[in-house]
């Protein structure tokens, strides 16, 4: 009955029985049940896994089981949890093949190819850019990643901006969660909401990157240097995965102006995301980057999971997320 939500027959059976007879030890049990006493405990190993039983202090009874309205909310997390991160891994695998692409076209001859166009040095793309610009008819989707930018350049980008929103274009755009902090960037966002754009943020973004009416995209060929070169890709399979990227992405994003999101236990999206990094075994620095956060943010963030989760170690960190349902077993 509970297999939808990861407990097996024999477990669920299992679970049952403790909650029927909270009484019975190992040797009751498995009478009670016509079960073999190896074949009880490796279900009671199970549900221990699944954090839905727990010792007891009575003596001769070495569990106790969690009430059944705890233990189906913490399943429905952890399932929760699971499928959030499959499809966090299908929006990773669409970033990772397109990037591949575009890293590929560096190794092509300087120019235009069947479904590639390379380009190099920032006033080729600040050029291409423009053309890209002035030849959109109906939308512009934009991932930017990387932090908050400078006033100069969010200012340089008004003009540009405002030459789109004219015609009449629809321009959406993804910043990271981090800018919320930085006045500059909500200024612009400010103007931007005035003269028709759409913006919202996301803790995370996997690439950067321009669609242009849904026919051109725009990635760079390094992703830790997005003015050393750039590629435009038309190839229509490709674009038709980074456009599926992007609305899964903006579906999932907060727009800015709203108030952080914060589920059950506290955690923002920028936690969750920072305890997946952190049980990767990422770098602190590598972690702020990927937020768009100085590498000090990030250790506070850290410092602030460990402590939500009364853990010592990462290790523990990522034992007690599972058990809370925060992540899937298969994170750790």
């Amino acid at each position: 009955m509970l297999e939808l939500l990861g407990l097996d027959a024999e477990a669920e059976r299992v679970y049952r029985a403790l909650l029927a007879h909270p009484g019975d030890g190992v040797a009751a049990l498995s009478q009670r049940l016509a079960l073999p006493e190896q074949d009880l405990r490796a279900c009671l190993d199970r549900l221990s896994r699944l954090a839905l039983v727990q010792p007891s202090a009575r003596e001769g009874i070495g569990f106790r089981p969690l009430d059944p309205e705890d233990a189906m909310e913490l399943l429905l997390a952890r399932q929760q949890a699971e499928l959030a991160a499959h499809q966090q891994k299908v929006e990773a695998s669409r970033a990772a093949a397109a990037q591949l692409i575009a890293e590929c076209a560096s190794m092509r001859p300087r120019g235009a190819t069947a479904g590639a166009e390379s380009l190099h040095g920032p006033e080729e793309i600040r050029d291409r850019l423009a053309r890209l610009a002035a030849h959109t008819r109906h939308e512009i989707m934009t991932f930017a990643p990387g932090g908050a930018h400078t006033a100069a350049d969010l200012e340089a980008s008004r003009g540009p901006n405002a030459e789109l929103l004219g015609r009449g274009i629809t321009m959406r755009t993804v910043y990271l969660d981090s800018v919320r902090n930085h006045q500059p960037t909500l200024d612009h966002v400010d103007w931007l909401h005035r003269h028709g754009g759409q913006v919202r943020t996301a803790p995370t973004l996997p690439v950067r990157m321009i669609i242009s009416d849904r026919r051109e995209a725009v990635l760079p060929l390094d992703t830790n240097d997005a003015q050393a070169g750039a590629v435009v890709l038309t190839y229509e399979g490709t674009i038709a995965a980074l456009c599926a990227l992007f609305e899964s992405i903006w579906q999932s994003a907060n727009p800015l102006g709203t108030a952080v999101e914060r589920n059950m236990d506290g955690l923002t999206r920028q936690h969750r995301e920072s305890l997946h990094m952190l049980l990767q075994g990422l770098t602190d620095e590598a972690i702020a980057k990927r937020l768009g956060v100085s590498p000090r943010t990030a250790r506070r963030i850290a410092a602030e999971l460990m402590e939500a989760l009364e853990a010592r170690s990462r290790f523990q960190a990522g034992a007690h997320a599972v058990q809370n349902g925060w992540l899937p077993a298969t994170r750790i």
